[in-house]
């Protein structure tokens, strides 16, 4: 029987090229990232298991505004651009994503469509959690699924917190 990481999936489309990659591999290229102060080293091999990873091509989308595929990302290499398109329909940049940061992880959590896109703003390297994965995580491995929702529960808090610093910002202006 295939381990979840070798699960054959499309997600993406073109410039997102899947990678075959050790587990080991998956263990170094995410414990070289800020993951490596939120899980033990022992936690980040189990969750390199559930680990797909991805070759990303400059300008290459990997999250498409509005769409309903669920995945978490962990930008282990390069950058990506968050957008926002806006009332007037045209396309905003509203962030950027560096290593060591995840992103989609919400999708996870409450299944709804996309709030923005997301595209590589150089070439970069993403490992994946798909939705069928953190369900086999939950089903396999509870305690380790349980940390992963805190971490993402305190990365949205701490987001919240932040966006809502902006807007107050933004509002005395």
């Amino acid at each position: 029987m295939a381990t979840p990481q070798h699960a054959k999936q499309t997600l993406f489309g073109p410039g997102v090229k899947r990678l075959e990659l050790s587990t080991q591999k998956i263990v170094e290229l995410a414990d070289n990232t800020r993951w490596s102060d939120a899980f033990s080293l022992d936690e980040i091999e189990a969750m390199a298991e559930y680990m797909l990873v991805y070759q990303v091509d400059n300008n290459a989308v990997v999250v498409k505004e509005g769409s309903k595929e669920a995945f978490l990302c962990l930008l282990v290499k390069g950058k990506m651009g968050v957008f926002k398109e806006s009332s007037d329909q045209s396309t905003r940049s509203i962030n950027q994503i560096r290593c060591g940061k995840t992103f989609g992880e919400m999708s996870l959590v409450d299944g709804e469509p996309r709030s923005a896109a997301v595209a590589a703003i150089m070439p970069s390297t993403i490992l994946v959690i798909t939705q069928a994965n953190f369900d086999k995580l939950i089903e396999e491995k509870p305690r380790l699924a349980i940390n992963l929702v805190m971490h993402i529960a305190k990365l949205t808090s701490q987001r919240l917190r932040q966006s809502s610093g902006m807007l107050v910002d933004a509002l005395v202006k």
